[in-house]
């Protein structure tokens, strides 16, 4: 189980691109996304809670070592925030919280059960989230809305499961 017990600050103010990314380098043409979710309440009451593409690589490679200079341009005492990458379909390939100059890499489910209880544990939290929110705990059902989100950056596509996690091995 992935447990990463990190502060978490609400992320209400306006997100562009970080500075180690140029605003240009987005080419269609290369296949792997690097995106980073936007949760704010604002975002997601406007319908703007699509994730933001920081920038385009050509390899899953070069795109986590992107994840990773996005980490370490951060400052010390930012929020984790949650990054992902898609390929040119939109298909999960792989997620994970940056925080403190890193990126804490969600490993992948490995089949169609375990995906269905990562679901189901998140779906979980989110209730438990929402009845910590209706008991006025606003920091706890924060903790318990982020591991969940965490949960799901887990739901790698299947047609990216093995590849994901051989990545994986290959950078430990």
């Amino acid at each position: 189980m992935f447990d990463l017990s990190l502060p978490i600050h609400p992320t209400t103010g306006v997100r562009g691109v970080p500075p180690g990314f140029p605003s240009g380098d987005t080419d269609p043409s290369h296949p792997f996304a690097l995106t980073l979710s936007r949760r704010a309440p604002a975002d997601l009451m406007s319908g703007r809670a699509a994730p933001l593409v920081l920038a385009r690589f050509p390899t899953l490679a070069e795109a986590m070592q992107g994840a990773i200079d996005h980490a370490e341009g951060m400052a010390t005492d930012a929020a984790p925030q949650l990054l992902a990458i898609f390929d040119r379909d939109e298909r999960l390939v792989l997620a994970g919280a940056a925080s403190d100059g890193s990126v804490a890499w969600c490993y992948p489910v490995t089949s169609a059960a375990e995906a269905r209880c990562v679901v189901t544990e998140a779906i979980q939290l989110r209730a438990q989230a929402g009845r910590a929110a209706d008991w006025d705990e606003p920091d706890l059902a924060q903790r318990l809305r982020h591991r969940a989100d965490l949960l799901d950056a887990r739901l790698v596509d299947p047609l990216w499961r093995a590849f994901a996690a051989r990545a994986l091995q290959v950078a430990a």
